[in-house]
């Protein structure tokens, strides 16, 4: 019988997203799939081991019922997921599994024990009996076959146990040897259950690339999990699974590239649109990308059926973009919004407060530039700090983060993201207020409100996505304190 390993989204807070650059319960109802699990688990599946992938975050399943259903499946290997304000949940998770399981080994993965395992297994009770650093999908195999007996536990990279470090583990090269995620969202997972607030619905997301070399400071996957390298799967794998995807998940609407920056390599990006065209694919895809990108591409894009760019403009001040490491000039910003408008794609634009350099001067800037700029849809947010990155040594350093602050912190009492932040001259508060009234400001503009009635009419789909992001994102913030 084949050694069964179970990848877990634990349970928290309903609704919680643990998967997302900054995890929490969104106002505008936005759950990401745990994608990072699905990988890892998809993996180990090929490397001939039994798996099992639950998300009880989505699904908000009581721990009693996980936990039986956990014991009904017995796995020797469990993965448990993590994130910085659910830390502690999550490690009493694990504590709780191994009184059920004593005989199951229990690996913590997640950016926030990758940059802090010391600190994290102290939390621990016992449960967990190592963290994985970093970039975990080989980790998890190999040790699968280090508790079934094939394997020395000494050769294992990247993990972190009660004895130590084990060596660092080298980022995965070879992307195109991971299955299709969309295949594991398939048997594991409801695709109704995930919701992007910016995308059709339903939709999935894929990575067709990992790390990132831009350096922006805040910036939490690259830092603590997959590095500045951009790592990437071939054309043809990522046109590929556009295909499985169109025909094993007929009800999909959209595919969500995920990658931090889609179009770091444009001759890449450029051979999947030319494959999507040649091969007649039509299916709607949106990704992340950077102020760099080019028309031509655009263009390109736009023929291969996407829709959307989800783009960090951040900043309206040249002074916060160079304090935040982001490497992009106004103008660029400029010329990629208008250049969006002529390739005839949408952009979501990301917009925030908060970084070294900030004032009350400079977000008024920020605010004025996003109208300038007039994006499909936009969304403001102060910054979130995660162990690991440049941002949180930057406000450890500078002694702005909050007295008395614990992980829990990073939420508010139901979920909402929280700034643990006081700025000189801006407090946490006043950049939450700025960035909630920012956020109605922008859409309720009469030119605003204008341009999505006629796309109401001119591309009804478009019209209805933006009207469910509107009421997802009131409800969300009348819930939200």
């Amino acid at each position: 019988m084949n050694m069964k390993i179970l990848f877990i989204n634990p349970p928290f807070l309903s609704s919680f997203s643990r998967s997302q650059r900054s995890p929490g319960v969104t106002k505008g109802g936005t759950i990401y799939y745990p994608y990072w699990l699905g990988y890892a688990a998809g993996l180990a599946e090929k490397n001939g081991f039994e798996i099992k992938l639950m998300d009880c975050a989505v699904k908000d399943v009581p721990l009693r019922s996980t936990i039986d259903e956990i014991e009904r499946y017995s796995p020797s290997l469990i993965v448990v997921d993590s994130s910085t304000p659910s830390i502690y949940n999550d490690v009493e998770f694990a504590d709780n599994l191994k009184r059920s399981l004593p005989s199951s080994y229990i690996l913590l993965v997640g950016t926030h024990p990758s940059a802090l395992p010391e600190e994290t297994l102290k939390i621990s009770g016992g449960g967990v009996d190592a963290i994985a650093i970093g970039e975990y999908d080989v980790t998890v195999s190999e040790l699968a076959q280090t508790i079934s007996g094939k394997r020395d536990p000494n050769d294992i990279a990247g993990l972190y146990t009660r004895k130590g470090f084990t060596p660092a583990r080298k980022h995965l090269e070879d992307l195109d040897i991971l299955p299709f995620i969309s295949s594991i969202y398939k048997r594991f997972l409801d695709i109704n259950d995930y919701y992007f607030a910016a995308s059709d619905h339903p939709m999935v997301m894929m990575i067709t690339g990992r790390g990132c070399p831009y350096g922006c400071f805040f910036c939490v996957y690259p830092q603590t999990m997959h590095g500045k390298k951009y790592r990437q799967r071939s054309a043809r794998n990522v046109v590929d699974e556009f295909k499985y995807v169109r025909k094993e998940l007929p009800r999909v609407r959209e595919i969500v590239i995920e990658d931090d920056t889609f179009t770091v390599d444009t001759k890449r990006v450029r051979e999947i649109c030319r494959l999507l065209i040649e091969e007649n694919v039509r299916m709607k895809w949106s990704c992340n990308v950077r102020v760099n990108l080019d028309l031509e591409t655009m263009r390109l894009m736009k023929k291969a059926g996407c829709r959307l760019l989800i783009v960090g403009y951040e900043s309206g001040s040249q002074k916060v973009l160079d304090g935040m490491k982001k490497k992009i000039r106004l103008e660029e910003s400029r010329s990629f919004a208008e250049n969006a408008r002529k390739a005839g794609l949408l952009v979501h634009g990301c917009f925030m407060v908060g970084n070294p350099g900030e004032t009350k001067e400079t977000m008024r800037q920020t605010f004025d530039f996003a109208v300038e700029l007039d994006c499909d849809s936009a969304q403001f947010y102060p910054l979130y700090i995660y162990p690991g990155t440049e941002a949180y040594e930057w406000a450890k350093n500078e002694c702005m983060i909050k007295k008395d602050v614990t992980y829990r912190d990073w939420l508010t009492a139901s979920g909402k993201h929280n700034a643990i932040l006081d700025m000189p001259g801006i407090s946490a508060r006043e950049m939450i207020e700025f960035c909630d009234k920012a956020y109605l400001r922008f859409h309720l503009r009469p030119r605003y409100i204008l341009k999505k009635l006629v796309q109401l009419f001119t591309s009804p789909s478009e019209g209805i996505r933006s009207l469910r992001s509107a009421l997802n994102f009131i409800a969300g913030s009348i819930h939200g304190k």
